[in-house]
């Protein structure tokens, strides 16, 4: 069932509800129909790629041009993208050609989910079920993005992580590993840790403690030289 076109429109278009509270209005529905430009990149794109899938050559990648034009969404027809995807403010998010990802994920604006060079083959990121990724981040490379990862926004991705791991900075490292799965999508994406100002802390502590020695090691010289 998970494999056929219309039942992934219905999860995508699930999806919307599900993780976006905008959308749980009495004209929800509607705004989600004529109102969501990831929505509709999604949904073009669930047509190409059925294309795509044929072997029709130039006009699925027409049809995701249009798209882009129209919703500021970029998604090549050849990615694979499992049902319940949703795109959050999609303007700008680029998707791949060899790019894969699972199922129920959920992606922000300005994201890339993008290859490092001119390599061929498999050239895109790999993403697992249940993943967030945030405002801006970019995942680059033939790189497997585990289970119920997040992403934090803003971050360089270009090396795999594990499961149930949360990804901050430039480039991108693991600052929290949660072995507990969790019961639902966790969506809060804008309060992850900060490597930067953890190491800064860090660093503040370490100097007060040097200056709490040099001042002790003067006051023991003072009061030698007095005693001399």
């Amino acid at each position: 069932m998970k494999h056929f076109p219309f039942y992934r429109i219905f999860r995508d278009f699930k999806a919307c509800f599900d993780r976006d509270p905008a959308a749980r209005t009495p004209l929800g529905v509607l705004e989600v129909i004529f109102l969501y430009s990831g929505f509709h990149a999604v949904l073009v794109y669930r047509f190409a790629h059925l294309l795509h899938r044929l072997h029709i050559p130039f006009i699925p990648r027409l049809i995701s041009q249009i798209a882009r034009f129209l919703t500021g969404v970029e998604i090549h027809p050849g990615a694979r993208i499992g049902p319940g995807f949703f795109i959050d403010h999609g303007m700008g998010v680029v998707i791949g050609e060899t790019t894969i990802i699972g199922e129920n994920v959920t992606i922000y604006q300005g994201v890339t989910l993008g290859g490092t060079g001119k390599e061929r083959g498999k050239r895109h990121p790999t993403i697992g079920n249940n993943v967030v990724v945030g405002v801006g981040a970019k995942v680059l490379g033939n790189i497997r993005i585990g289970n119920h990862v997040k992403v934090g926004g803003g971050s360089v991705v270009i090396h795999p992580v594990p499961d149930y791991c949360t990804v901050v900075g430039v480039p991108g490292e693991i600052v929290r590993i949660d072995g507990k799965k969790p019961e639902e999508i966790d969506l809060d994406h804008g309060d992850l840790p900060d490597p930067v100002k953890e190491l800064k802390n860090r660093l503040r502590a370490l100097q007060k403690e040097v200056d709490r020695i040099e001042t002790y090691h003067k006051s023991r010289q003072t009061q030698k030289s007095g005693n001399g």
